[in-house]
């Protein structure tokens, strides 16, 4: 007998992958975690029956998310990253040597245990000497950072249930009060092809783009999410991502991708004009 696990994507869409198997469900004080092994994806987690990441294509996002605003700022040397318990992130973070310290604030433990146990490829980034984790409610530790980070990068999950808090204004303004004078915000952005996830999207870039005095909106194709289209944010109270980009700086480092390249780097900035319009209208 086939078993099957389905995602919906929107109240007409569903998405489907072929599981051999269900490695682990637990129950924490935030969320159900699920994960499973199919033969097209890899392993994958599941929390409260929707995709956070597979071994197929998450190595897309963590890239993304880290190798962008690495390419545009010349000195980050901490960073913190909410959310992040599968330690994707901070692998990617610790190819860099000048960086000295990585924050991680990940509310639930069982999140990071399962992925220890069932992702020990991608959880070994916790173990790096410069990685701490903060077992803590993000919004609070944000809250009261002043000035502490060069670079903050914003993992939760979505904008709704238990990490609603996070795509909020005053969070945003918390983390623009956490940002030294030259720092940078990504966050991931969701995906605006379906009805139904395109208020999340206007929002969250309406209330960034007022908090920030750079405000811009990459992409890129994960076929996991929902529509395989994601969109990233990149917030900084000084560098462009585009304009101070420095590829050769960065391709000098000789880090290895499978994913980001700086060419990759420069199209994911040029948005679709229905994506466009969208962010244009939350602008004005």
């Amino acid at each position: 007998m086939e078993m099957w696990f389905s995602e919906f994507h929107s109240s007409h869409v569903k998405f489907s992958v072929r599981v051999e198997k269900q490695l682990f469900c637990g129950e924490s004080d935030y969320q159900r975690i699920d994960i499973f092994e199919s033969p097209e994806f890899g392993r994958f987690l599941t929390s409260d029956g929707d995709i956070v990441f597979t071994e197929q294509d998450g190595f897309i996002y963590n890239e993304m998310v880290t190798h962008v605003p690495m390419a545009v700022h010349p000195e980050i040397r901490d960073v913190l990253i909410i959310g992040g318990g599968d330690g994707g992130v901070a692998k990617e973070l610790a190819a860099y040597p000048d960086i000295r310290s990585i924050d991680v604030v990940e509310n639930d433990k069982m999140l990071v245990d399962a992925c220890r146990d069932f992702f020990p490829e991608t959880a070994s980034g916790l173990d790096d000497p410069r990685v701490r984790i903060y077992y803590n409610d993000g919004l609070r530790f944000v809250r009261a950072k002043k000035e502490a980070y060069d670079l903050i990068i914003n993992d939760a999950t979505d904008p709704f249930g238990h990490s609603e808090g996070f795509f909020t204004k005053e969070f945003y303004g918390n983390c623009y009060k956490a940002l030294r004078q030259d720092g940078i915000m990504v966050y991931q952005h969701g995906s605006p092809f379906y009805d139904e996830d395109e208020e999340a999207c206007r929002s969250m870039h309406r209330r960034v783009y007022r908090s920030f005095p750079i405000s811009r909106v990459y992409q890129a194709h994960i076929p996991s999410c929902p529509s395989g289209y994601w969109l990233f944010g990149f917030a900084s109270k000084k560098y462009h991502p585009l304009k101070d980009f420095k590829p050769k700086e960065w391709k000098a480092r000789n880090i290895h991708t499978d994913y980001y390249t700086t060419n990759l780097h420069t199209g994911a900035f040029m948005l679709p004009k229905y994506v466009e319009d969208l962010l244009e209208e939350e602008e004005q």
